[in-house]
């Protein structure tokens, strides 16, 4: 009976938005992989009025993962009165951590240009990451190589991120071609660094939300918390919300329009000016 009314939810949901796919968001010529990233935005079916925008990207492990799966979390957020952007990126080997990071600075920079014909706020824009995607939402937005905190990003939000700090997690375990891990961060060093958002932290970081998983892997959920325990030097209201989950919870969670995390995420935002 449970899934009976998961899937009614689901149904009702797939009503309330309007979908427009396959859009490319990569200025210039592209030539990684055989296919080309686009993404897919969501917005509300029946509202008039501009909407915040949050922009989902998916995580995979750097190497795996697509956006049409998370088209649900996209409907679900435009259910919630967001417009939702969901990207996808090219994966290693095709990439390193660089070039899925400056694909996302480029999603993020195609939203901001060109979302209020979507219907969406240009300069009210979330971004909202699972496992890679947190890391890469949160490096994209922090580091100065690639969009180094512009204002119109409102809030981050880390759902279970993975890879917040590689430098360290990387000199313990050293990267192989086990996961293209070799690719994805390299064997130099100073690369795990500049790959890492821990070391970006600072005064001038979005506001972030984080949620973590009881049963994630131990890795992720200790790098989490020196993530949350810095982020609080420079934010002290932040949130770190701990939920009962394993690491693919997390994100499924999000596949059910009666979760109440939308409402601690609409909460954050419109906490924002």
């Amino acid at each position: 009976m449970r899934i009976f009314y998961l899937l009614i939810a689901v149904l009702i949901t797939s009503c309330a938005s309007v979908k427009q796919e396959d859009i490319t968001y990569i200025k210039g010529d592209y030539t990684a992989s055989a296919e080309e990233p686009k993404l897919n935005v969501f917005k509300p079916k029946d509202s008039l009025n501009p909407h915040d925008v949050l922009i989902f990207v998916h995580g995979g492990n750097w190497n795996s993962g697509n956006k049409e799966t998370y088209s649900v979390v996209g409907r679900n957020f435009a259910r919630k009165d967001y417009v939702a952007v969901v990207p996808g990126y090219t994966l290693s080997p095709y990439v390193n951590y660089d070039g899925m990071t400056r694909e996302i600075a480029e999603a993020i920079r195609w939203t901001h240009e060109n979302i209020a014909n979507y219907g969406g706020k240009p300069d009210r824009i979330f971004l909202m990451g699972h496992s890679a995607g947190g890391h890469l939402v949160a490096l994209a937005t922090m580091s100065p190589d690639y969009l180094n905190n512009p204002d119109y990003i409102k809030g981050i939000i880390l759902d279970d991120a993975a890879g917040l700090d590689m430098y360290e997690y990387l000199q313990e375990n050293p990267p192989t071609a086990e996961d293209y891990y070799d690719v994805t961060w390299t064997t130099n060093k100073e690369e795990w660094k500049k790959a890492s958002p821990f070391y970006y932290l600072d005064e001038k970081a979005p506001p972030i939300l984080m949620f973590l998983g009881t049963k994630t892997y131990p890795s992720l959920y200790y790098y989490n918390d020196l993530f949350y325990q810095k982020l609080k030097e420079y934010q002290p209201e932040a949130d770190l919300i701990i939920l009962n989950k394993n690491h693919t919870g997390m994100v499924t969670q999000f596949f059910s329009p009666l979760s109440p995390r939308f409402g601690e995420i609409k909460e954050f935002t419109e906490g924002i000016d």
